[in-house]
């Protein structure tokens, strides 16, 4: 077993503040980052999109219930399988009412998707004691197909992660491109009174470093909807630059110094 090398405290801390300082930086570059994120042109969403739930067919807009956000966790269900895929359900496993609370109270839907038929997504919901999580069908329909979390060339040209067919092949990935394919993913979408709008999708090791409602909302349009962020004006509700989810704490202000 290799373990981190035994030192002084005052080494210790000479090595952690150098650290740190690479650390901050990265926070200040995920700042930016996510800021150009929410600068992010959106697609109007045409097409009426029907899935099934718990009580019935429901559409795209049902989804974002009240809130103008949803985001959608593409989760990988091929019709022929029993089980959800291992990685998703550990991904489902970490998710709780009190975090879609969380999303909620900053304006922010959920849904988990997925294109198997509503009867096996409701039996492994109850099979694993997900009976807070919103999850729907796709099956039917294209969503699954346009949004690239379901890859079958004989159904629609592949796209892997904004790689086409070609480029999947010259990057040694030609079993994406020829291979049908069930694939993880983040989708958001934002409602206003001219429509519903596709402002971003994350696939593969680009969703591997959420946690936690911060770590959702920075994927979406309207971001943490906090005093500090850019671009400014995007929400109607500005909150208090801390992760406090209630309606009790939301005029308060952090002062943890991070």
């Amino acid at each position: 077993m290799s373990l981190p090398e035994i030192v002084s405290r005052d080494q210790w801390l000479t090595a952690r503040k150098t650290l740190l300082i690479r650390e901050k930086e990265l926070t200040r570059q995920r700042d930016a980052l996510n800021a150009d994120r929410r600068r992010l042109p959106m697609v109007r969403v045409e097409t009426d999109y029907v899935f099934t739930g718990p009580d019935g067919e429901v559409r795209l807009a049902d989804l974002f219930g009240p809130h103008t956000q949803l985001i959608v966790q593409h989760v990988m269900f091929d019709p022929a399988w029993e089980d959800a895929c291992p990685g998703c359900t550990g991904a489902l496993d970490e998710i709780n009412a009190p975090f879609l609370d969380h999303l909620a109270h900053r304006n922010t839907a959920f849904a988990a998707i997925s294109r198997a038929p509503f009867p096996k997504l409701a039996a492994y919901r109850e099979k694993r004691g997900w009976d807070f999580l919103p999850w729907y069908s796709s099956a039917g329909s294209s969503f699954n197909y346009d949004y690239h979390a379901s890859l079958d060339p004989a159904v629609t040209p592949v796209m892997f992660n904004y790689r086409d067919a070609d480029e999947l092949r010259a990057a040694g990935m030609a079993e994406f491109a020829e291979e049908a394919s069930e694939i993880s993913g983040m989708s958001c979408f934002l409602r206003t009174p001219d429509g519903i709008f596709h402002t971003y999708s994350a696939y593969a090791r680009g969703t591997d470093h959420l946690g936690g409602a911060y770590g959702f909302l920075d994927l979406t349009a309207l971001g943490r909807q906090e005093q500090w962020e850019e671009p400014k004006g995007r929400s109607a509700a500005v909150f208090a630059n801390a992760p406090f989810f209630t309606e009790e704490n939301s005029a308060k202000t952090c002062d943890c110094g991070c």
